[in-house]
């Protein structure tokens, strides 16, 4: 673990409460002897040994968050029969593990969080002189030490010359880019595997470094078992972890004390709506009374809901592509930019599930990452007229960053069987990864990760579509160690977004109805 204890939760309040606290380490972590990811019977050895105790009853729950919370998946999976549920939250990756590559990396856009982290870390790591890899390993980090990409950031390209010794987990992220073929396969098998109840979530802070988020909602959608889903604001959690303990030991006088605490006769989801800053319900995840809405990219920096008019009807010029160049982190630290912006909103418009972008685009490299923000800007009071001043929407208006989306443009290729409208499920395997011809204008399905925001009368939702991100502190660090900068392309690249009728580029926004708003900018 990290942050080693103080992610396990308050043992003052669950004591208190008549549970016992057991706080256990893997090996290879804190003092326990080993190497960490060698223990996939340790958990079920553990179970063992706490029923054999004196002051044990037999029923086990477990709680914690981030590594704390990916251990609870893991154990849930060997099944136990003392093991009756369990607390994830920040649940970790669903797919090929804790840091798997689909829910840490979404779109195959690396990012540089585990080195942020790896001060924090209390996993052992044993470092001397880096020695021969088997031929195939080798092989590969060769090629990773060739990456152009890597050699911008001679932080991250000190980790390949120690060959894992390391910051192991993006050591592994450079060697192994993509993947591995039976991941989606296994991770379905280990779905089936979970029978307990749980109740997993995240906040929306967690959009930042991705694998809380989305493996709560992967947990959540794919495991048939006793669930609930929380979703909180935007304020990261406190170490050492206190929050929602009145939540959890209701959740574990439930199911370990047999006590009704009317926890399950509640809806299952529940989340906290930016915006409106009140708490919400529902009862599954996406929503079922979502309203599935296209905001289309359209001319002079807009976003409507109105389609775009055929060629016939408003000339050649409309089918001329917007246009943005980004020169690499070598060169510049400017990071630019489309923006598409709706007209102040009419009414209130919450928004709150998972999102896609459908981006016809073409680049003169063949390859480059899209990074796309979705902003509420606002409130915007004033006047577009033609009278100097008053013709640009003013560039002082206040924003916030709601939710991002990546997606490397090699990994474009979808997989169709699991792919749905409001979420994309890119292939992300190693054969998956195709060039981009230089010019072609392709289609890219972009995730974008849920949100939950209302977007109040006054406001423009906004899209932002970039190529690049930037560290913002010194040394290659971060001001906030759970917002890292990512791997962008080490060229120059010029990226050409055609919004027309035959190439429509759009949002699809999860739309929730509220009493008497019907949406249209």
């Amino acid at each position: 673990m990290w942050f080693g204890p103080i992610e396990a939760g308050d043992t003052r309040r669950f004591i208190a409460n008549g549970y016992v606290h057991v706080i256990a380490q893997p090996r290879g972590s804190a003092k326990s002897e080993g190497h960490y990811g060698h223990e996939d019977t340790d958990h079920y050895d553990l179970f063992e040994w706490i029923t054999q105790q004196q002051w044990s009853n037999g029923k086990v729950g477990m709680v914690g968050i981030s590594g704390f919370a990916g251990e609870q998946w893991r154990a849930a999976a060997q099944g136990h029969p003392a093991l009756k549920a369990i607390f994830p939250y920040d649940a970790c990756s669903a797919y090929g593990g804790m840091f798997g590559f689909r829910d840490f990396n979404p779109g195959g856009v690396l990012h540089s969080f585990p080195y942020l982290l790896d001060v924090f870390s209390t996993v052992h790591e044993s470092r001397g002189r880096p020695a021969e890899l088997p031929a195939a390993e080798e092989e590969l980090w060769r090629q990773a030490m060739r990456n152009p990409d890597f050699k911008q950031y001679i932080n991250l390209y000190n980790i390949l010359t120690q060959k894992g010794q390391r910051t192991f987990i993006m050591y592994l992220m450079m060697t192994h880019p993509w993947e591995p073929d039976d991941t989606v396969a296994r991770a379905e098998e280990i779905f089936k595997k979970i029978k307990i109840p749980f109740y997993t979530g995240s906040g929306a802070y967690a959009y930042t470094y991705k694998l809380h988020w989305l493996g709560a909602q992967h947990y959540f959608q794919n495991v048939d078992a006793p669930k609930k889903l929380l979703f909180t604001g935007p304020a990261h959690l406190e170490r050492p972890f206190h929050q929602y303990h009145d939540e959890i030991i209701r959740w574990y006088d439930h199911w370990l004390k047999g006590q009704d605490t009317g926890i399950m006769n509640e809806p299952p989801v529940r989340y906290w709506l930016m915006g409106a800053n009140e708490w919400r319900t529902g009862a599954e995840w996406p929503l079922p009374e979502t309203q599935w809405t296209k905001f289309y990219l359209s001319h002079w920096d807009g976003l409507t809901t109105a389609p775009p008019r055929p060629a016939t009807e408003v000339g050649a010029a409309a089918r001329e592509p917007d246009v943005f160049t980004q020169m690499p982190l070598t060169r510049t630290t400017k990071v630019e930019r489309l923006r598409y912006m709706t007209e102040p909103l009419p009414h209130d418009v919450t928004v709150a599930g998972p999102i896609t972008l459908t981006l016809y685009a073409a680049i003169d490299q063949e390859d480059t990452n899209w990074i796309v923000a979705l902003k509420d800007v606002g409130p915007d009071v004033s006047v577009r007229t033609a009278r100097e001043g008053e013709r640009d929407v003013p560039a002082t208006l206040p924003e916030r960053e709601l939710t991002r989306g990546w997606l490397k443009a090699s990994y474009r290729a979808l997989d169709e069987k699991r792919s749905k409208p409001w979420e994309p499920f890119h292939k992300l395997t190693r054969d998956a990864i195709s060039a981009v011809k230089p010019g072609e204008v392709i289609e890219y399905q972009i995730q974008i990760l849920a949100t939950a925001n209302q977007f109040k009368a006054g406001h423009r939702i906004c899209l932002d579509i970039t190529s690049m991100d930037v560290p913002t502190g010194t040394g290659a660090m971060t001001n906030v160690e759970y917002i890292p900068y990512h791997v962008c392309s080490s060229k120059t690249v010029t990226h050409r977004v055609y919004r027309d009728a035959e190439r429509p580029s759009h949002l699809l926004l999860p739309i929730i109805p509220e009493s008497g708003n019907h949406c249209q900018t």
